[in-house]
C-alpha cells in the first residue's frame, strides 16, 4: 500500500512540474518569440545577401590510340587494342596540385574547382566539380582543366604519330635500299657467275672435241686434257650452286622482304587515319543547375528556426532560474532580519 502511494506521489509531482514548464513557457512566450523571430530574420537576411554559389560537373573521358591494327577486333575502344594517354589516378593527383591546391589562397577567385578524382566505375574517366558565382563561370573553370589536358595529351598524341610516320619513311628507305643496291648486286653477281658458267661450259665442249681428236695419237695429252674438263665440272657444280643461293635470296629480297615491308607500311598508314586517335574529351556535356548550390536558403532558414526556438527555451528557463534563485537569497536574507 505504501508503494502505491509513492507512486501516486511521484506522478504528481511530475505533473506539477511539466505544469511549471510549460506556464514558463507561456509566461516568458514573447522573449521565446522574439529571441527566435530575431535569429530566423538574420538567417534571412544572411541566405539573401550571401552570394549564390554554383555548381558545375563533368565527366571526362581520357583520350587513347590505336597500338596494332586488330581487324579481327571490330571495337576501337576496347583496351585491349588501344592505349590511354594517361593514368586517371596520377593524373588527378597532378590536376588537384595544379587547379586545387595552387588556387587554394587566390584572392577575388570568381570560381574554383573543388574536387578532381578518378570515376569509380572506370579506370578511364576522371569526375570533375567546379563552383562559382554563375553557372559560366563554374563552366569556365572546369573549360580551364579540359584544356590544360587536351593541349598535353595532344602532345603525345602528335608523339605517336611522328614516330610512326618516323618508322614508315625508314621502311621505305629499306625499301630503296633493296631495290636501289642490294637487288643490282645481286644482279651483277648472278650475270657474273653466268658468264663464268658459261665459259666453263663452252671450255669443257671444247676439251671434248680436242680429247676426241688427240685420245688416240697422244693419249697423255688427252690424260691432262680430262683432269681439266674433272676440274672445271667442279667449278661449273659450285656455281651452280652459289647460282641457286644468290636467286633464293633475290627472290626472298623480291617476295619475302619487300612485301612484308610494304605491308608494315600500309598498317601503320591505316593506323595514321584520324579514327586511331582520340585526345581526352568530356562525355555529353558539362552539367549545371539553375538553383544555387550554395547557400541552401531553405535548410538554413530551417535550422535557424529550430537553433531559434531552442536557445530562446533554453534563455528563459536560465533566466527562471536565475530569478528563483535571487528571490531565495531576498528571502533568507529576510529572515535572518527578522529573526535578529
Amino acid at each position: 500500500m505504501q508503494d502505491v502511494n509513492n507512486v501516486q506521489r511521484m506522478c504528481e509531482e511530475d505533473e506539477i512540474d511539466l505544469r511549471e514548464l510549460f506556464r514558463t513557457v507561456i509566461k516568458n512566450k514573447k522573449i521565446i518569440l522574439l529571441t527566435t523571430s530575431v535569429i530566423t530574420f538574420l538567417a534571412v537576411v544572411y541566405v539573401f545577401i550571401k552570394t549564390p554559389i554554383y555548381e558545375a560537373t563533368a565527366l571526362i573521358e581520357i583520350g587513347s590510340y590505336k597500338v596494332n591494327n586488330n581487324n579481327n577486333n571490330n571495337n576501337n575502344n576496347n583496351n585491349n587494342n588501344r592505349e590511354l594517354l594517361d593514368n586517371a589516378s596520377q593524373l588527378s593527383k597532378k590536376l588537384n596540385v595544379l587547379f586545387i591546391d595552387m588556387y587554394k589562397n587566390k584572392e577575388d577567385a570568381t570560381s574554383k574547382v573543388v574536387s578532381i578524382s578518378p570515376s569509380k566505375k572506370q579506370s578511364k574517366f576522371l569526375d570533375i566539380k567546379a563552383q562559382g558565382i554563375s553557372n559560366k563561370e563554374a563552366v569556365g573553370s572546369i573549360e580551364m582543366v579540359l584544356k590544360y589536358i587536351q593541349s598535353s595529351h595532344q602532345d603525345v598524341l602528335d608523339d605517336v604519330k611522328n614516330r610512326r610516320e618516323f618508322e614508315i619513311a625508314n621502311i621505305q628507305k629499306q625499301i630503296e635500299s633493296i631495290n636501289n643496291i642490294q637487288l643490282p648486286q645481286l644482279q651483277s653477281k648472278l650475270e657474273l657467275y653466268e658468264r663464268t658458267l658459261q665459259n666453263y661450259q663452252n671450255s669443257i665442249k671444247e676439251i671434248d672435241k680436242s680429247v676426241k681428236k688427240i685420245e688416240s695419237k697422244n693419249p697423255a695429252l688427252a690424260a691432262l686434257k680430262l683432269m681439266e674438263k674433272k676440274e672445271l665440272l667442279e667449278s661449273v657444280l659450285k656455281i651452280n650452286s652459289q647460282l641457286l643461293d644468290l636467286k633464293a635470296k633475290e627472290e626472298n629480297l623480291k617476295t619475302l622482304n619487300i612485301t612484308s615491308l610494304q605491308e608494315r607500311i600500309e598498317v601503320l598508314k591505316s593506323m595514321l587515319l584520324p579514327y586511331n586517335y582520340k585526345n581526352t574529351q568530356i562525355v555529353g556535356e558539362i552539367l549545371t543547375d539553375n538553383h544555387p548550390a550554395k547557400p541552401k536558403k531553405v535548410l538554413i532558414i530551417v535550422v535557424a528556426f529550430v537553433t531559434g526556438l531552442i536557445l530562446s527555451v533554453f534563455l528563459v528557463f536560465f533566466l527562471e532560474f536565475v530569478r528563483g534563485f535571487k528571490e531565495e537569497d531576498e528571502l533568507d536574507s529576510g529572515s535572518n532580519f527578522n529573526d535578529g
